[in-house]
C-alpha cells in the first residue's frame, strides 16, 4: 500500500507477483489513488521484462487488509488501517514520481530485494527428493 497506489506499491505488487509464480495472492491499493500509474514506474519495470500496462491504481479498503496476511505500506501514515493480528512492514522507499530515472532503477532494485527476502519468509522451503 502507499498513498496514490501509482509506483511503488505497484512495482512491489507486480515483483512478488512475479517472484512468487503464483504461490501467494498479490494486492496493491493506495489510500489516495491516482489515475495511472508513474510512467517512470512503467518504464523501470519494462527495463527488467516486467509489464506494468493493465496494472491500474485502486483505491484501499478495510477488505484488502482484512484479507491479507502481510500487510507493506510505503509512504501511506495514518491512512493506513491497522488489525490487530496482522503482519506489517512499513518500507521507507523514495517515490519514483519524485525520483530521477536512476534513482528509480534503485527504487525498484531495493523493492526487488526486500521481496526476495519476505518470500524465504513466508512461503515453506521446497522440499528436496532423494
Amino acid at each position: 500500500m502507499c498513498v496514490q497506489n501509482a509506483g511503488r506499491s505497484q512495482m512491489a505488487a507486480a515483483l512478488l507477483d512475479h517472484h512468487a509464480a503464483g504461490r501467494v495472492h498479490v494486492r496493491s491499493a493506495g489510500s489516495a489513488p491516482s489515475d495511472a500509474i508513474h510512467p517512470r514506474a512503467v518504464e523501470v519495470m519494462r527495463e527488467i521484462g516486467i509489464d506494468l500496462d493493465s496494472a491500474f491504481p485502486k483505491p484501499l479498503t478495510d477488505d484488502v487488509v482484512r484479507a491479507a496476511d502481510v500487510v507493506i505500506t510505503m509512504g501511506c501514515g495514518d491512512a493506513c488501517p491497522i488489525y490487530p493480528s496482522k503482519r506489517y512492514e512499513d518500507w521507507d522507499l523514495r517515490d519514483p514520481a519524485d525520483s530521477t530515472l536512476e534513482q528509480a532503477r534503485e527504487v525498484r532494485d531495493e523493492i526487488d530485494t526486500r521481496i526476495r527476502h519476505l518470500l524465504t519468509e513466508i512461503l515453506p522451503a521446497p522440499t528436496s527428493r532423494s
